[in-house]
């Protein structure tokens, strides 16, 4: 009976570990998504600062048409890094395996689909600043300019945060190879990977 006891005790302790860890790889995907959020919202409130303070001051056509792209862009980056905060903000500490890895193969997805959009923002701001180059319209030179800035900022922001959450996706999968055996609070499940 002893030896049971024992045995019972350390299978519980293996999974209470091990459960402790995968909602270590959970808590971090969501500090890094609540952190990044922080910061796009900081340069957001940056450029719609900027932007505004810009557009009212501008003497051209031109510097006025920069400062009102700014402006939108922060309007957009400050209601995207809501959203993603707001997202981010659920319990989601205690998900199962496949829950965990549904969940982190997603913000991954997010990041690098962003990261996308940023490139092609990125050569639309340049086509835009070439055609107000081309035709002398004030109000494209002034716009592309802008473009490029705030792709290119958002380009290495997207990049960094799929970086830092691939690299917490690696230790989640390499976790979840380690420890076959995982307890959800409600059963006990054994991981087979094919």
């Amino acid at each position: 009976m002893k030896i049971f006891f024992t045995l019972i005790l350390v299978i519980s302790s293996y999974l209470a570990q091990a459960q402790d860890t995968l909602g270590y790889y959970n808590y971090a995907r969501n500090y890094i998504t609540i952190n990044g959020m922080k910061v796009l919202g900081g340069l957001a409130i940056a450029d719609i600062g900027v932007g505004a303070v810009g557009w009212a001051n501008a003497k051209s056509d031109q510097n006025r048409s920069f400062y009102k792209m700014t402006t939108i862009y922060g309007a957009g980056d400050l209601l995207a890094a809501v959203l993603g905060t707001l997202n981010a903000s659920g319990n989601t500490y205690k998900l199962s395996p496949a829950e965990s890895i549904k969940a982190q193969r997603k913000i991954e997805t997010t990041f690098i689909i962003n990261a996308s959009f940023d490139v092609v923002y990125l050569g639309a701001g340049f086509y835009v600043k070439h055609r107000g180059d081309v035709h002398n319209y004030a109000q494209l030179k002034g716009f592309g300019p802008a473009m490029i800035i705030q792709s290119a900022a958002l380009l290495l922001f997207d990049g960094t945060m799929y970086g830092l959450q691939r690299s917490n996706g690696r230790g989640l999968r390499r976790f979840l190879e380690k420890n076959p055996i995982t307890f959800t609070g409600k059963g006990i499940g054994m991981i087979y990977t094919m």
